[in-house]
């Protein structure tokens, strides 16, 4: 079993948790989606839309984060050829969804420095014009990435659509923290899928430095996230490279490559 991913990307977090948790050998394949590395050919013919994360068995592919964690779960039970083990319930599943209704993307993108945010953005957009020359069997592709690429910037420029997302977030937040004051877990007394999919969106906040904002005035999640970081799983996915000063030497390790890369002029 083969995993691509990245700790930049939200939704590979998800999965590394989920396989971690139950316990699920793979193969890691490390694609950053900053330097461009999910939009090399060979990545591309497995995955046209360039997102991550994709986790492959075999020849069985699947793409959408809700599917892989539950295809995971079918692999942990198998695997442990135990019926005590269970796949997620009806309300693990209705919170895994909810959460995955909001797209990370324009609020993280909002909370990143112009300057930064554009140079990247450019070099994003040198890189698929480079793929797209070397490969050509695969222009209508990366065509499609270099359109979106431009409209990104273009939504970016629309203050609504950030508010947008940040509302969208607040609600989710909100209902978290009702919940949260009911049981210790997100869907009950036990640490489910639907904790793993809430973790790196908690994750998140704090990468962007509005735990304060979203997290601390929100005790039920402040102690949740308090209590959720020490399990093995976070430290292994999450704060392996994002805990206290790990985070600045992953972010200044892929700038200076963007950079560097940008100087040279090599896509």
């Amino acid at each position: 079993m083969q995993l691509y991913h990245h700790p930049f990307d939200l939704d590979s977090l998800k999965v590394r948790l989920a396989l971690e948790e139950k316990g699920v050998d793979y193969t890691s394949h490390h694609a950053n989606p900053i330097t461009g590395k999910n939009l090399d050919s060979s990545f591309f013919k497995m995955n046209p839309s360039g997102r991550l994360p994709v986790f492959q068995n075999g020849s069985h592919i699947i793409y959408k984060t809700i599917d892989i964690i539950q295809y995971i779960e079918r692999i942990a039970v198998v695997s442990a050829g135990s019926e005590n083990i269970s796949t997620s319930g009806r309300e693990v599943i209705e919170w895994m969804q909810k959460i995955q209704e909001w797209d990370p993307k324009f609020f993280s993108l909002s909370h990143i420095p112009d300057k930064y945010r554009i140079y990247v953005s450019k070099f994003i957009r040198r890189v698929v014009i480079a793929r797209m020359s070397e490969s050509p069997e695969l222009a209508g592709a990366y065509h499609r990435k270099l359109r979106e690429a431009y409209q990104t910037e273009e939504k970016m420029k629309d203050p609504d659509v950030a508010r947008r997302s940040e509302e969208h977030l607040v609600r989710l937040l909100d209902e978290v923290e009702r919940q949260l004051g009911e049981t210790p877990y997100l869907a009950g007394q036990d640490f489910t899928m639907a904790d793993v999919v809430l973790i790196p969106v908690l994750a998140r906040l704090v990468l962007l430095d509005l735990e304060k904002v979203y997290i601390t005035n929100r005790p039920n999640i402040a102690e949740y996230w308090v209590l959720v970081q020490q399990r093995p799983s976070y430290k292994k996915v999450i704060g392996k490279h994002f805990d206290g000063w790990r985070k600045h030497k992953t972010l200044i390790k892929t700038w200076c490559f963007v950079h560097i890369r940008s100087l040279l002029k090599r896509y």
